[in-house]
This record gives structure tokens, sequence and C-alpha cells, in this order.
């Protein structure tokens, strides 16, 4: 992005909203109306919104309904990352945002990858060179990224440090709670295969589960015929129920391969994004949802 298409928008975008900064101000000193985070998507947004409650004002720059591998550089992503005074993003996952973040960011920032181990979900039977970008899926890890976003902010923000932490502590608490949820709801499963649209839930595979995805990483591939024959295979010789398809993108070939199995369908959330469906729900819901969506296919 030209930094100075991006500069020359800013005046426009402080008209309609964005904090404005005293002549002696920097975003590293804190905008007049509280703190200012640009969360590049929703799990992000959620722990930036959780921890800094009242004094924060948290911008998710992934649209809802977006799918945020697919975030298009544009002007006003730009704009709100050179005005923000924290940056929250996870380097490696949306290049539209590492390419802004590297040319104009002028606050502080926070990767979320050098906070998680974004290896992590090997040590669960995953074989595969490719780190997997969607660590939210574990709980615990999204955990370890609230109390990094804690520090971050009474760094920025001293006088409430104390509001960031116990937040933060708070956020936790009910992580922690979720994570013995799934342990105590997925032992025990008649079946662990989980047949899914696209390689986003390789960090499940911590709670018992074997994750097979019809794509990888990226959940705008296209299955080979060889793909589908092996998890038609799969689905028939694991007595697999259920093939899950996703919010966001399209469930055309996980129905398909439900139909020419005489598995269900049903929706597993990869919680990258809210959708209009998913609007009045929260991290914590859509990964209670995901536990129900599970034990029911899994028979636990």
């Amino acid at each position: 992005m030209n930094k100075l298409v991006a500069l020359a928008a800013l005046p426009v975008l402080a008209l309609t909203g964005c904090a404005a900064f005293t002549d002696d101000s920097s975003p590293g000193n804190g905008p007049v109306d509280g703190v200012q985070v640009a969360a590049a998507f929703y799990p992000l947004a959620y722990v930036a919104e959780r921890v800094g409650g009242d004094h924060v004002d948290v911008t998710n720059l992934t649209t809802p309904g977006g799918e945020p591998h697919d975030l298009e550089p544009s002007v006003t992503v730009t704009a709100e990352i050179t005005e923000a005074d924290l940056v929250l993003y996870e380097k490696g996952f949306q290049p539209a945002v590492d390419a802004a973040v590297d040319e104009t960011a002028r606050g502080d920032l926070l990767d979320a990858a050098d906070v998680v181990d974004l290896t992590s979900f090997r040590d669960h039977g995953v074989d595969s060179d490719e780190l997997d970008p969607h660590f939210w899926l574990d709980p615990l890890l999204v955990a370890d990224v609230a109390e990094a976003v804690a520090d971050q902010l009474a760094d920025l923000d001293p006088d409430h440090a104390e509001d960031y932490s116990a937040n933060a502590a708070d956020l936790v608490s009910d992580l922690r709670e979720l994570d013995r949820q799934y342990t105590s709801g997925l032992a025990g499963c008649t079946r662990t295969t989980v047949v899914v649209s696209h390689d986003a839930f390789g960090y499940l595979q911590r709670y018992g589960l074997d994750m097979e995805a019809i794509v990888g990483l990226s959940p705008e591939a296209e299955p080979t015929p060889s793909d589908l024959a092996r998890l038609q295979r799969l689905i028939h010789d694991d007595g697999v129920t259920t093939v899950f398809s996703e919010t966001i993108v399209s469930a055309k070939a996980a129905d398909s391969l439900a139909e020419a199995t005489g598995a269900e369908s049903a929706v597993l959330d990869p919680i990258e994004g809210l959708t209009g469906r998913t609007a009045d729900e929260d991290y914590l819901s859509l990964m209670r949802a995901n536990l129900a969506a599970l034990e029911k296919a899994n028979g636990c």
C-alpha cells in the first residue's frame, strides 16, 4: 500500500470517528479517548475487548462475514493500523495486514505468533510441515494471548493496569473452564475421527480427536478425486456419522461428501469471524456449540 495514499486518507477518517491526538501526543502515549486497538480478526478482537473493557476502543480489521484469509489491502485497513496505539495481529495469517503493519504502523505491535506456540498442534498427532495459524481453537493458547494483551495495555495505559490484569484473569478463568468442558465432554467418545471442511481444527486434537480435512489450510482449495475417495473409505471404515462444513466458506464439498457416504451434514465453526447467523454469539458460546456438535457426532 502506498504510504502517501494511506496518509492522505487520514483526515477524512478522523472526521468519521477515529480518535484525534493532541499536538504533543504519539501513538505510544495513547489517544485522548482511550487506547485505540486494531485487531486483525475476530478472536483477537474478542480478547482485546474482554481485556481492555471500557478503557479501549477495538476495531476489527476483518468485517463481519468476511473471510480473514482473504482480507484485501485497503486505505481503511491501512489507516486503522496507522492510527492504532496497539495493533494485535498474527503474522503470516493475513498478508494484507502484515504489509500495512510493516509500512505504516506507528504504535505498539503484538504478534500472536510470538506469544503462542504454533507448533503445539503437532504434539497431538498432526503430521504437517505447515504451521496451523488457527491457535484460537485451543482455549489455553487464547489464555496466553489474553495475558500478553493485558501486559501490553498496561504499558500503554499504566493508570488502568489493575483493570487490565483483572479483566484478563476473568477471561483466563473462562477459558480454563472451557478447556475443562472440552476435556470431560470428549472423553470416552465412541468415535474419534472427525471429517471437516478445511484444515482449521488441528488444535482440537489435544482432546483426543483425529481431524481429517477435505482440503488443507486454505479454505478456497479444491479437493482432488483421490482425496475424496480416501475420505469416503475413512468414513465407512471408522463409522463416521457426520461431515462438518463451516460458516463463511462454501459448504458444497462437505455436503457432497456427506451425501455420497450417507453421513449427516453439520456445521463446525472455525470462529474466524462472526456472520449474520452468529452475530449474537461470542467466542465462548461458539466454542461450546462446537463441543456439543462434536459430542453428538462422535457419540460422547
